[in-house]
């Protein structure tokens, strides 16, 4: 079966991917990451921040800070030669805010690329707008809100839906910039936000919808919501917050009496703590005038966005979860084949009268069983766990953070089977339980079960499991096996199979053709 979301002609290995460097020159922060290619869900190979704050001074100076300038082009001088090491050979280097406006930003560029051995293309405002909005849309594509990417010395806002990006706007509201302006005073802040957001009338679009947050400090805002819920899973890309419970979190971080008090500040990086409360503060002033519905973060931004603006019409149109999923299934599975196979042959499973399902459910039922086998390598003993731990915390795009966990208690639950609920290396499964509905957890374990019964079958060979269909028939789930097969079966293949055809209210048979 041809999947819609599959592409054949793709590469068995990294080494046949052509890596593509991104060089991230931010009034903040200047980054490098190498991605293992140009395509719809791409890995990073290297990943590395120095938070150097050029725009530290440049609006009441005019000029890039000098202690910064120096720190930048000696972290584009490692930059080179991590892409020398590497055999980068498509280097994109982009600079925002700080640079495009400092009296001396023409200096710093020419000395730049002969540090980095690149052009470095200045972003104006529009297209920094614009690469943020493809980046959501990498990770998120049916995003429908606005998206905002903060910065050291702009945030950037520009209204998204689907695939189509409409007004736009950049404002000087980054949290350097407005320690600047500002005098470092919150209460003087909260004017000039306020001043700039009452320009942009077209903002109540957002109310209802989804406001996207991108950038580093709102990233570390979402980290410090989490340590406060004790939320379980540590996953930056998806995460929301209603938006009420947000306003109310960002004032409290802004009007915390010292920063060392917040919890969980330790584990922010120390440039980044000052900061935070400016952040804070625009994100508060934004939500209570764009009143939308909720938050979410998301870890795709303008570097996600160059790379999606590469991409092929075809590439692009490709499900970035699914993607993904089969990408690390070819990688790290013993059969891609037969994780194909598993979709085709779970479909059976949740069709009438077994449990329905949306097509969204569908989608994340592939998915897992794409991932079903990564953690094969594994030992016996701790082959649920360690799965889940992978399937939680991967690098997916296009999913939400109840899906993920879908997948990973789908994965967990097809390796420890579906009873297990206590002991100490439990406690993250157990967490996870608790964030989705019981809707979700019924389906990971009927697929978990199914998957299991699956592989008990096939023994993770493709070419069984296409033959050995399953049924509904009068009250019954049937798994026939045909003459080839038949030796297949055996008391734990019908205990698995028993497991599978109680949790969707059937009566096991297996039945020889």
């Amino acid at each position: 079966m041809k999947f819609p979301w599959s592409r054949d002609d793709r590469p068995v290995g990294l080494d046949e991917l052509e890596p593509i460097s991104v060089v991230d020159i931010g009034s903040n922060s200047v980054r490098l990451v190498v991605y293992e290619g140009a395509i719809r869900s791409p890995a990073p190979l290297f990943n590395e921040k120095v938070l150097c704050g050029l725009g530290r001074t440049v609006a009441s100076t005019g000029k890039l800070d000098a202690d910064a300038v120096e720190r930048a082009i000696e972290a584009l001088r490692r930059f080179h030669a991590i892409n020398r090491v590497l055999s980068v050979k498509n280097v994109r280097v982009i600079a925002t805010a700080a640079v495009r406006e400092a009296a001396n930003g023409p200096e710093f560029i020419a000395r730049g690329e002969e540090a980095i051995g690149a052009r470095i293309a200045v972003l104006s405002g529009a297209r920094e707008a614009e690469l943020a909005a493809m980046g959501t849309l990498m990770g998120i594509p049916n995003a429908n809100g606005i998206a905002g990417d903060l910065g050291g010395g702009s945030l950037e806002l520009i209204d998204v839906a689907s695939a189509k990006s409409t007004a736009s706007a950049t404002l000087p509201l980054g949290g350097l910039r407005l320690i600047d302006t500002s005098g470092n005073k919150l209460d003087k802040a909260i004017e000039i936000v306020d001043t700039s957001l009452a320009e942009l009338p077209w903002l109540s679009a957002g109310e209802g919808r989804t406001f996207y947050a991108v950038g580093g400090t709102w990233r570390s805002l979402a980290r410090l919501h989490m340590d406060l819920r004790k939320y379980p899973l540590r996953v930056m890309h998806g995460y929301s917050i209603e938006s009420r419970a947000c306003i109310d979190f960002c004032d409290s971080i802004r009007r915390a009496k010292k920063i060392a008090d917040i919890r969980g500040i330790e584990d922010i990086a120390r440039p980044r703590r000052e900061v935070l409360p400016y952040g804070a503060l625009v994100l508060e002033r934004l939500l209570r005038r764009m009143k939308p519905k909720e938050v979410v973060f998301s870890v795709f931004g303008v570097r996600e966005g160059l790379v999606f603006s590469l991409l092929s019409p075809a590439e692009r149109e490709r499900d970035p979860l699914l993607a993904y999923c089969e990408d690390h299934a070819r990688l790290h599975s013993r059969s891609l084949a037969h994780a194909r196979e598993l979709c085709t042959w779970t479909d059976a499973v949740f069709s009438e009268p077994g449990p329905r399902e949306s097509a969204e459910e569908q989608r994340l039922r592939h998915a897992a069983c794409l991932l079903s086998d990564v953690g094969w390598r594994a030992h016996p003993d701790h082959r649920g766990e360690q799965s889940l731990n992978i399937v939680a915390h991967a690098g997916l795009g296009g999913i939400d953070h109840e899906g993920r966990i879908f997948l990973a208690l789908t994965v967990y639950f097809r390796h420890v089977g579906t009873g297990r609920v206590s002991g100490a290396e439990d406690e993250l499964p157990t967490a996870l339980k608790s964030l989705v509905s019981r809707r979700t957890l019924k389906r990971a374990r009927i697929l978990g079960a199914a998957i299991r019964s699956a592989h008990m079958l096939s023994i993770g060979r493709p070419g069984i499991i296409d033959e050995t269909p399953l049924t509904y028939e009068g009250g019954k789930l049937v798994l026939t096996l045909p003459p080839t097969h038949r030796d297949l079966d055996g008391e734990r293949l019908r205990r698995r199979f028993e497991v599978l055809a109680q949790l969707v209210d059937q009566r096991p048979e297996i039945r020889y053709s």
